[in-house]
């Protein structure tokens, strides 16, 4: 009969029911929610799904994330920042930079939407971070989950990056939320109502040396930029070049949903409740939020300035797609537009902003790896 108790009683303390907290509980609603997000909602469910799933395992199961757990080896490839180059070689190949080639002009609004990330590392600095905290966190501006975890990881603060992840990866998913209201407020209806001039057709040779000039230029001067706007690039060139069409297909598809999957996982498995629940994970999400609408802000801002320039040629709308969410920004863009004409088609115009923004976060990210001599 001892044997029995003994046995029961050991079965008992092996289960979650033993060990979970109050903590832990509240995190497993959250992560509940974000499935209800993601599925129900169809708020970017090929990150949410995994990153709630990865929070919902870790505050059942808190091995999982430590040294011999699944999701610990998985977590140590986005310390390293293989799974954000990674993503970016996806993203490359999967994107047509033909609206930026086009239209070079819309570099000027992805530099603007950039605005949020130093206004954030400033205000990171008086909410009492340090530098490299600080720099990690204003990066969620750019509305790019990889180069958020990318720099999080090479600053070291992988103590932070979990929160960093999850607000850049949460504020990704809300971009038709959040974007719209500041898009309009900054807005005149007759702004809205702009109609743009058919991109020019851009020709095989400019889209095959493209990605080459960008890679020589932007690595020269930013050495620490290569590991994400070479894979971008190489991505791009993949798709572009005409004779690697099995390597665009597995860039694009296969490898970037494997990628997805470990790194959405691994993500969500580094908020326990811990780690999470804290007013310093307040104080990034709060920064994010911030550093989100300022880039908005600041690519909307400079559309309108073009919009004088060029005597209303160019929708200051598009302006807000600079941040790097790709495509989503560039599709809140059009819908908005597209709720003051129909006939309104801007999607292939704020492409460009949108493209300009994820080459822009990722030369903000080089700057701060610059300034901490991080290579």
């Amino acid at each position: 009969m001892d044997y029995v108790v003994e046995t029961l009683s050991n079965l008992a303390k092996q289960t979650a029911f033993a060990t979970i907290s109050w903590g832990n509980i509240l995190m497993v609603i959250v992560a509940l929610v974000f499935l209800w997000l993601a599925i129900a909602k169809g708020f970017e469910p090929l990150l949410l799904v995994p990153i709630s799933f990865g929070m919902l395992l870790v505050n059942m199961y808190p091995a999982i994330m430590e040294e011999g757990g699944l999701l610990h080896y998985f977590f140590l490839l986005d310390e390293w920042g293989i799974m954000p180059s990674l993503i970016f070689l996806g993203v490359g190949a999967s994107t047509d930079f033909g609206p930026l080639i086009a239209n070079p002009i819309s570099f000027l609004m992805g530099a603007a939407a950039q605005l949020g990330i130093f206004l954030a590392y400033l205000g990171a600095i008086l909410l009492g971070f340090n530098d490299k905290a600080a720099a990690a966190i204003s990066i969620i501006g750019g509305a790019d989950g990889p180069t958020s975890i990318f720099l999080a990881g090479k600053l070291g603060q992988t103590d932070l990056m979990g929160p960093i992840a999850v607000a850049a990866y949460s504020y990704m998913s809300l971009v038709p939320i959040i974007q719209p209201p500041i898009m309009k407020l900054f807005t005149t209806e007759k702004e809205r109502k702009i109609k743009m001039e058919q991109l020019r057709p851009v020709t095989k040779l400019e889209k095959i040396l493209f990605p080459i000039i960008i890679t020589i230029v932007v690595v020269m001067i930013l050495p620490s930029t290569a590991p994400l706007v070479g894979m971008l690039m190489l991505g791009n060139l993949f798709r572009e070049c005409g004779v690697t069409r099995q390597l665009t297909e597995t860039a694009s598809n296969a490898l970037m949903y494997i990628v997805v999957i470990l790194l959405g996982t691994s993500v969500g498995a580094s908020t326990s409740a811990e780690a999470f629940l804290n007013w310093t994970t307040i104080k990034i999400v709060a920064l994010g939020l911030i550093a989100f609408a300022f880039g908005t802000f600041g690519g909307v801002m400079l559309g309108k300035l073009l919009s004088k320039i060029t005597h209303g040629r160019i929708n200051p709308l598009i302006g807000s797609a600079g941040v790097s969410a790709v495509p989503m920004a560039a599709r809140v863009s059009q819908k908005v537009g597209a709720q003051y004409d129909p006939t309104n088609f801007l999607l292939m115009h704020a492409m460009g902003p949108n493209v300009a923004g994820v080459i822009g976060t990722a030369v903000a990210a080089g700057v701060f790896m610059a300034i901490f001599g991080v290579m």
